[in-house]
């Protein structure tokens, strides 16, 4: 589904921006980038920033229209930081326009269009698309670069599929370290009293400090090796108690 979803970039100008777009794209699993008449490309810049995304820049097809790039779509969303005279229905939520892009690429491609660095899109391209969406931002200063407009609407719609049901998206799982068992604890505690009262820590028969201890540890459920390494420590401290 996601490879339904397209990124058209009408006449950007600066090429680091292409790339930089395209590094926005791929971290959410977005790869079909089309480019309407760049300024220049393909340009080493582009490549440069877009960071270990130089295939979705290589795999870059250029056109010269609009039209051209989303000829084939069933739905074309224009960003866009103002509302235009024409009247196009308009999201003002991200999330909602995520929504029905992932829903309506299920059967034929769809595009996200974004426009020039300085003014955006023309209102001829906006009759082009057949939606209008805004990032809401800080009403004093709502200036986003191409690429951070790209980052955001892709996030958007890349966390639309990942909530369906049938996206069967896996997220990463971090390598834990195992916990040690109980008797691995208790060797270790029984381990800690010995120092602590060998150590004069501990002068009372009735502190709950050994109890208290014992909750701390709990709560900071140390792994194997923090078991291994605090053991180690408690040895060490036991033979410079012995020397004494």
């Amino acid at each position: 589904m996601l490879s339904n979803i397209r990124i058209v970039l009408v006449q950007t100008y600066h090429p680091g921006n292409i790339g930089a777009s395209a590094r926005a794209m791929k971290t959410m699993g977005l790869t079909d980038l089309v480019l309407v008449n760049p300024r220049c490309f393909p340009d080493p810049e582009a490549s440069r920033l877009a960071a270990g995304a130089e295939d979705v820049v290589d795999q870059a097809r250029v056109v010269t229209s609009l039209s051209e790039a989303v000829a084939d779509c069933v739905q074309v969303v224009g960003a866009s930081a103002r509302l235009r005279s024409y009247p196009l229905p308009h999201y003002d939520e991200p999330s909602e326009m995520a929504a029905s892009l992932v829903d309506n690429a299920r059967e034929a491609p769809v595009a996200l269009v974004f426009g020039r660095e300085r003014f955006g899109l023309t209102n001829d391209e906006i009759r082009d698309c057949s939606h209008q969406v805004s990032i809401p931002a800080n009403p004093d200063y709502g200036v986003l670069n191409l690429s951070q407009a790209v980052q955001v609407l892709a996030y958007e719609t890349f966390g639309a599929w990942r909530r369906l049901p049938d996206s069967d998206y896996q997220a990463p799982r971090h390598t834990s370290m195992p916990l040690p068992t109980r008797q691995q604890l208790g060797h270790f505690h029984d381990h800690l009293s010995r120092v602590m009262h060998a150590s004069g820590f501990i002068t009372q028969p009735h502190a709950r400090t050994e109890e208290q201890l014992r909750a701390l540890f709990d709560r900071a459920q140390p792994t194997r090796r923090d078991i291994s390494l605090l053991r180690g420590l408690l040895s060490s401290l036991e033979e410079g108690i012995g020397d004494q």
